[in-house]
């Protein structure tokens, strides 16, 4: 019997979710079904109870915007790095039927940098810009892998300040406004602003990125983002943009719900291709 799986938000047309894990099933040779699902906004778990029903052949489900604060409040058991996110990306019932919830966006974020780019986060200074439920989601994987600093810069520095809090037995973390970076400097900038989104970019100083520093924006188009076009007028050594990130949440997801990492390396291209091509 073919397993059946989707992703839930509202909008969903956009999303890329179907083509990524058929991509995997297909690689992975697993016979699974997956598609897009428009959910009302005061249908969410109702939507997600008839989905993954105990007698069903729902077997897992992915969460988008702006559902995943609620899908975190609707799961039973959460992964330790989902209590921390304070939202869930992926869901799925366990071997005692309980519902699963676990956040896979900072894992997605850290294999492009390390994995897909050869990028290091280990002993590197790094700043991150904005506060908001998008950074929380992924501070756990990056302090995992131990920066020599973590800096969290947003314009209401009294949100950075809760997220310092909220992570500090994980590790540690400063906080500081916009204008309080100048005279800093990073190996690590990651844009989690949605401002690349409005075309717009945080005002930062010019001497922001220490000499061979990267540029990372968790957003993506078909263009160079504002926030990397940034990046690359003031000198980093690398811009990258969020389509890697993308995929391997992705990724991460598909291992949860099947126990097989499907490789991502060309499938990424193959959405850089789409893109462009458009």
């Amino acid at each position: 019997m073919t397993d059946h799986y989707a992703v839930f938000g509202n909008p969903i047309k956009h999303s890329k979710s179907p083509l990524i894990h058929k991509a995997f099933a297909q690689q992975t040779h697993q016979d699974l079904d997956y598609r897009s699902v428009l959910v009302a906004e005061d249908g969410f778990s109702e939507a997600v109870d008839n989905f993954l029903s105990t007698d069903g052949d729902g077997k897992g489900l992915n969460i988008t915007v702006p559902f995943k604060v609620e899908a975190w409040e609707k799961a039973e058991r959460h992964s330790p790095r989902a209590k921390l996110a304070g939202a869930v990306n992926t869901l799925y019932r366990n071997a005692e039927g309980q519902l699963c919830g676990d956040n896979t966006d900072g894992l997605g974020l850290v294999a492009d940098i390390t994995r897909n780019n050869g990028g290091e986060i280990e002993a590197k200074e790094l700043l991150i810009l904005g506060a908001g439920g998008a950074v929380r989601g992924v501070l756990e994987p990056i302090l995992a892998h131990r920066p020599a600093r973590l800096v969290i810069a947003n314009r209401t520095v009294a949100r950075a300040e809760a997220l310092a809090e909220l992570f500090s037995d994980v590790g540690h973390i400063d906080v500081c406004s916009f204008e309080e970076l100048q005279g800093q400097q990073f190996d690590l900038v990651i844009n989690g602003t949605a401002a690349s989104l409005q075309g717009e970019v945080p005002l930062l100083p010019d001497d922001l990125l220490r000499e061979g520093a990267w540029c990372y924006d968790m957003m993506y188009a078909a263009q160079i983002t504002p926030f990397n076009h940034w990046a690359e007028a003031h000198g980093a050594a690398k811009a990258i943009d969020g389509l890697g990130m993308l995929v391997e949440q992705a990724a991460e997801s598909f291992a949860i719900w099947r126990g097989i990492r499907p490789d991502t390396s060309e499938l990424i291209q193959e959405l850089r291709y789409q893109l462009l091509a458009k």
